[in-house]
């Protein structure tokens, strides 16, 4: 049971950490720079985060729970444990703060596109702080993904020692 745990923690990890990156830095931009339509753009933007959004606190709810789980209250003083935790505030700001009052702004400029409206500097930097907090994001997640991703032969492989040694 325990590898089995383990196992899922992997996949739980690297789901959450490199669904973000592919999301952020690989899908989105895409759309953009594929549709004509930035509109469209957008709003597939704000599904697909928003999808990405619910995804990241199943599976940082999950590796909070495995880092209490396996290490009792000496896990609330591991940096890993933190991490997670400051992973998921990052992903519930986004999710219930950022991203609804963004969608907000872009109803309240209709009929107008909001980057055509009064709306466009409050929601460019609204934007801006989502971008900055996203990218905090990914950084404390390659932070995690350093501290627990890899396993120790892994390094000991990478070094030129054996598996085994």
């Amino acid at each position: 049971m325990r590898l089995f745990a383990n196992v899922l923690f992997q996949i739980a990890l690297t789901a959450w950490v490199g669904g973000m990156w592919i999301v952020g830095y690989l899908v989105v931009p895409i759309l953009f720079h594929t549709l004509d339509d930035r509109p469209l753009a957008g709003r597939i933007a704000g599904h697909v985060f928003a999808a990405s959004g619910w995804m990241g606190l199943a599976l940082g709810g999950y590796l909070c729970f495995f880092f209490l789980l396996r290490q009792g209250r000496a896990g609330l003083r591991t940096l890993s444990l933190w991490l997670a935790v400051m992973m998921l505030i990052l992903t519930a700001v986004s999710l219930f703060g950022i991203q609804p009052w963004m969608e907000q702004m872009k109803l309240d400029a209709a009929p107008l596109d909001v980057m055509q409206s009064p709306l466009r500097e409050r929601f460019v930097t609204w934007h801006g702080i989502s971008s900055s907090l996203y990218l905090l994001q990914s950084l404390l997640g390659l932070g995690l993904l350093l501290r627990t991703g890899f396993p120790t032969a892994f390094f000991r492989l990478s070094s030129g020692a054996s598996e085994t040694g």
